[in-house]
């Protein structure tokens, strides 16, 4: 069948069309990103009906839960996502004991392995921001006794032990190559730490918030937004965003101690899209640029100034808005999506993998622009024909 050239013109604008909202991030996407599944909600739905969400909507493919819930755990069965459970902060002393810690990975962990594909266990969340010796001097010992248990229940090498940090670790951040942990904690608690982790294959985890560091003179280089950047002047690098100046704070804080080898994953970082009226950019499209741009960013390859040529494995904070949360309004809003799975703003999370899915998200307008134009295309060229 012979087709004219304006014919063909209209078939390639439709394909161009179509593929522009396919190919928002190239493949291997899968694998680096992933989702922390709070769970302090009212009207969630249930975890199966998650889980299936995650898998057939979403480019998601690691999940970071805030507990060992069983519920969960067996609702991730056979879906192959990467699921990271966390022993919370109260639980963590008993584990010193490694009996205890033998009983913890017994009845949280071995239930449900390898059907559910746990990954890591977290002791603890941001555990040296809580000023808590007890807590403090517990955390390495229950990491270590953990690894122990999970050696002894040949899991060692499938399920990781780690535990995510705030930047408040961090003194003396700006410029990033200065940076080293706060004293104290460097020598006795995250040396040890270090070493754990460099001996046992398992990153370092830190929760990164541009939101929480961001002025109004700072909105533009917190939301990965053209900006005049900041100098380093000791290395001559020039950073574009916070999010990088803050990884490379990390980095040379471990580099200090000797541990630059050692691989950083971002366990959480996210922006609300809706806050307080004293707090900068606290609105749905920001946390859209914010988490669009990032996502962009870690999976390029481009790494950071300091850590040139790499991803990094990132945790989008969060799956749903908790309306349960205390706190500023902020907190309840760091959600991708509401609890009924709709989007909270176009967040670029969900899956494009046909041409039908992809029109299925065009706005009306648009398509019947598109179509518009079309049919006026084949109108003039058939009436030259004529």
């Amino acid at each position: 069948m012979h087709h004219s050239p304006s014919t063909s013109y209209f078939v390639m604008l439709i394909s161009f069309f179509l593929a522009s909202k396919l190919l928002l991030f190239p493949a291997g996407v899968e694998g680096t990103i992933g989702v922390n599944y709070g769970t302090v909600a009212s009207n969630l739905p249930p975890p199966a009906q998650v889980a299936h969400f995650l898998v057939e909507s979403t480019i998601i493919s690691r999940v970071r839960l805030f507990d060992a819930d069983s519920n969960i755990l067996k609702a991730f069965a056979h879906t192959g996502i990467a699921v990271s459970v966390t022993v919370p902060n109260d639980e963590i002393p008993p584990l010193t004991k490694l009996n205890f810690a033998q009983q913890w990975v017994e009845n949280n962990i071995q239930p449900y392995t390898p059907n559910t594909n746990i990954v890591r266990i977290l002791v603890g969340n941001e555990v040296l921001s809580t000023a808590n010796k007890l807590l403090i001097g517990s955390v390495v010992p229950a990491m270590q006794n953990l690894h122990s248990a999970l050696f002894e229940a040949s899991l060692d090498r499938r399920i990781q032990v780690s535990t995510p940090h705030s930047l408040g670790i961090i003194s003396n951040s700006s410029p990033p190559s200065t940076a080293m942990f706060r004293q104290g904690y460097d020598t006795y608690v995250l040396k040890p730490l270090l070493s754990f982790l460099r001996a046992t294959n398992s990153p370092f985890m830190v929760n990164p918030y541009p939101f929480f560091g961001c002025s109004l003179d700072a909105l533009d280089f917190a939301l990965f937004r053209p900006n005049a950047g900041v100098l380093d002047e000791n290395t001559g690098h020039v950073y574009t965003n916070m999010f990088d100046a803050q990884l490379d704070s990390v980095f040379s804080a471990m580099k200090f101690l000797g541990f630059d080898d050692v691989e950083i994953v971002i366990a959480e970082t996210g922006w609300p899209s809706m806050g307080d009226s004293t707090q900068v950019g606290v609105d749905a499209k920001s946390a859209a640029e914010y988490n669009g741009n990032l996502i962009r960013h870690v999976i390029s390859g481009a790494g950071t100034p300091l850590m040139p040529n790499r991803t990094f494995e990132t945790y989008i904070f969060a799956l749903f808005n908790e309306d349960l949360k205390e706190g500023p309004t902020c907190e309840r809003n760091f959600g991708l999506f509401h609890t009924n799975m709709t989007p909270v703003y176009d967040n670029w999370i969900l899956r494009r993998t046909t041409a039908a899915a992809a029109a299925a998200n065009f706005h009306p307008v648009t398509c019947l622009l598109v179509i518009t134009i079309g049919f006026l295309v084949l109108a003039i060229n058939h009436h030259g024909e004529i």
